[in-house]
């Protein structure tokens, strides 16, 4: 599993405990960059996990308001808590870092969905991100 992957499960995994939480994902972030000082072989991918969820928090109202345009019918509220945190990811990737082509953003986070949500998830958030895509 490349260094990426990695940092984008991590990345799911802050996003969507602060969600479940209801804690700021700054204060979740902040306890997990504690936590990965003491652990220098991942930090590869601490960094580029750090990175998607600052961008995240940086640009929020941008990438729900993507969301919410491009899941038709659906309310961020409606949404399983994993697949909001996955849409949010792959869109920050998909509007602000231009590093990672479209597609591996689509794919990284479709595969996510098929391993951690509902067994519709991978449909959703792939028609999504696709919608979003196109747009951009």
């Amino acid at each position: 599993m490349s260094a990426r992957t990695k940092a984008r499960k991590r990345a799911l995994d802050i996003l969507f405990q602060a969600d479940v939480r209801g804690d700021e994902p700054a204060v979740v972030l902040a306890t997990e960059a504690k936590r990965a000082a003491s652990e220098p072989a991942r930090e590869a991918s601490w960094l580029y996990a750090r990175e998607i969820v600052d961008g995240v928090i940086d640009n929020r109202d941008a990438i729900d308001e993507q969301i919410t345009t491009y899941a038709k019918d659906w309310s961020l509220a409606r949404m399983p808590a994993v697949d909001r945190a996955l849409l949010r990811i792959a869109v920050w990737e998909l509007l602000y870092n231009d590093e990672v082509p479209a597609g591996v953003a689509i794919d990284e986070a479709v595969e996510l969905a098929k391993e951690f949500s509902t067994d519709d998830s991978g449909a959703f958030v792939h028609g999504v991100l696709g919608r979003v895509a196109r747009s951009v």
